[in-house]
């Protein structure tokens, strides 16, 4: 037995204590409802017993909860100053969760849009339930009476939604429901819709979801689609306004990222350009790990049920058609295809490319010295002598010319010192520059073709400097013709394209050299012109900050997945409490920051993949 006594025999329903020694005490008087006292056993006077009241209101509970104005109830433009709270009734809390969406009216008709942002016990009577005598009950019992509880919702005002000319509309909160307005959960797909600004037309990414569960309503289809705004009448397509994916590795990115652009892909998706014509955009996928050429293959786990499905939400699916790998021609790398069915081309990077873009042969390290004697002495000259066709060997035999050498610093134009630097630095580049294949400027057609996907697999490529090359000299061609007013490719200056980047931090990082300099700031002009010449970039990583804050500046869309990282967390740059569940996000689990799209939010995306995926 400890100090307090034992509880064990305790019976309270009884009203004796079991442990008393028999016969030590006798029966206790009773008294009736009138105080009168009676003899025990003694049969009471029921004429002027108490009536029995239920404490239970009479009719049908019509949500979860009411708005309450206890500790205040404050709707100001100050998101601190904010205090609006609900009381949930105990049938309803076990299935209230944190960021569940809920609906309270207003006496007119409009509806004040909201979100749960945190939940809380508190007590119902002046008591202590932290006392040793309530635990030990508590731990015997067999439940908890939830009615000596408060449980109090914290919301978030997100919109006032009010109807116009036979539609639903949003605008900010700006007025206070009133107490004990019944508050309920959001179940209609227009309200949650309108209230987080939505599109009901656009590119498909994912269902909305709260905590990693997907938001149900009464209609069917019970999910919401999430959707990307894709047409000039709700302003700019957001494909050129440039998309970042970020999630480590085991997240779903390459899976999300796929269906994501499947959705450009699908038929009839339309871009008009300048000469009045709707044209089907290209996608050019730069892909280190080879995955992407799967678009042109179906995935053979999506059945004829799981079909239906997609084309009842209006979800492209299936491989595409038109989908080619041009393979680059890199020293004596070979390229296995046996893992996808799409057509392989193989190509070289001219030197001749370099003559627009002579930072390609910059990135073994030369000085800001070094690449001016290069661009502005050593390249002209170069070209002067061999001409536009001219070759990485032809040049490399025009540097070891000491006549040359002796001339240039002689006159005083180049250093000898310099000289034997960049001499020095733009060897290695042999692997990469005219090969025994077909130069990509006699492929440009067949490179960007509307309504068609290009993939550049470089797994096999081992050099990694090779590698880089190789994608920025096809990136820049690209972006070159897409800013130029004298474009000597109009087939893609009259395309509206995609250019999809994997592991994009090998790319457009903020290093300190020439190259990266050249790189960030051409890639950086091109994202603001986006919107202008229809480039759109899609960049996926799983480092998102290490991608230059020039370019970074740019995305309007980012979708991340799971991050373990902290600095990569904090580099994406979405709301804090978003923030919090980018770590604990299983596969496919995501978060969407788009200001001129929607509120953000959370999704879960596809469980199947609309084109072949894995090996």
């Amino acid at each position: 037995m400890s100090d307090l006594g034992d509880f064990a025999n305790y019976d309270p329903d009884n009203g004796e204590d079991e442990g008393t020694d028999e016969g030590a005490a006798s029966a206790p008087e009773t008294k009736t409802a009138t105080g009168t006292d009676t003899e025990p056993g003694s049969k009471p006077d029921t004429e002027d017993d108490f009536e029995p009241v239920s404490v239970s209101p009479v009719g049908t509970d019509r949500g979860i909860g009411t708005i309450s104005a206890s500790e205040g109830l404050i709707v100001s433009e100050d998101d601190e100053d904010t205090r609006l709270r609900a009381y949930v009734t105990v049938e309803n809390r076990s299935a209230v969760r944190i960021g569940r969406y809920l609906i309270a009216g207003y006496p007119d008709g409009e509806r004040l849009f909201c979100r749960i942002v945190a939940l809380e016990y508190a007590q119902e009577f002046r008591s202590d339930d932290a006392t040793e005598i309530h635990a030990r009950r508590a731990m015997r019992s067999e439940g908890i009476d939830e009615q000596d509880y408060k449980f109090v919702a914290t919301l978030e005002p997100v919109a006032v939604l009010y109807s116009e000319g036979g539609d639903l509309k949003r605008r900010m909160t700006d007025r206070v429901p009133k107490p004990e307005t019944v508050v309920r959960r959001a179940r209609d797909s227009t309200e949650i819709k309108t209230g987080l600004k939505i599109p009901e037309e656009g590119v498909f990414l994912g269902h909305l979801a709260v905590g990693g569960e997907k938001v149900r309503t009464a209609a069917n289809p019970p999910t919401i689609d999430y959707r990307l705004k894709d047409d000039y009448e709700a302003g700019d397509p957001l494909v050129f306004r440039h998309t970042l994916v970020a999630g480590g590795t085991g997240s779903g990115k390459t899976h999300g990222a796929k269906n994501a652009l499947r959705q450009y892909l699908a038929e009839g998706r339309r871009y008009p350009t300048d000469d009045g014509r709707a044209v089907a955009p290209a996608l050019v996928q730069f892909d280190p790990q080879d995955e992407y050429a799967q678009l042109h293959d179906d995935n053979p786990e999506i059945d004829a049920d799981y079909e239906r499905r997609l084309e009842r939400e209006g979800i492209a699916h299936g491989g595409i058609a038109d989908t080619k790998a041009f393979v680059p021609k890199v020293g004596d790398a070979t390229y296995a295809a046996s893992h996808h069915g799409a057509e392989c081309i193989e190509f070289t990077i001219p030197f001749s490319l370099v003559f627009d873009n002579p930072w390609l042969v910059a990135g073994s390290g030369l000085n800001d010295n070094q690449y001016g004697a290069l661009v502005g002495v050593l390249l002209p000259q170069f070209n002067r002598q061999y001409g536009e066709e001219a070759t990485y060997e032809q040049f490399r035999t025009f540097l070891d010319d000491p006549a040359l050498k002796e001339e240039l610093d002689e006159s005083g134009r180049v250093h000898e010192a310099t000289f034997d630097a960049i001499r020095r630095r733009i060897r290695g580049f042999g692997s990469v520059f005219d090969r025994d294949a077909r130069p990509i400027t006699d492929l440009v057609d067949a490179f960007v073709r509307p309504g068609g996907v290009t993939t550049v697999p470089t797994y096999h490529i081992n050099d990694s400097r090779a590698t880089t090359t190789v994608v920025l000299a096809l990136a820049s061609l690209l972006v070159d013709e897409k800013l130029s007013n004298n474009p000597t490719y109009e087939r893609i200056k009259d395309t509206p394209l995609v250019v999809g980047m994997d592991e994009a931090h090998n790319f457009l990082t903020d290093a300190d050299s020439v190259q990266a300099d050249r790189v960030i700031g051409k890639f950086a002009e091109a994202a603001k012109q986006g919107r202008k010449e229809r480039l759109g970039l899609f960049l996926i990583t799983q480092d998102p900050q290490d991608i230059a804050d020039p370019i970074f500046k740019q995305i309007n869309t980012t979708v991340v997945l799971n991050l373990g990282d902290e600095d990569a967390i904090a580099a994406v740059n979405i709301p804090s409490n978003l923030e919090g569940k980018v770590p604990y996000m299983e596969k496919g689990q995501m978060v969407v920051y788009s200001p001129d799209n929607s509120e953000p939010v959370e999704l879960v995306g596809l469980p199947r993949c609309l084109t072949k995926h894995g090996r």
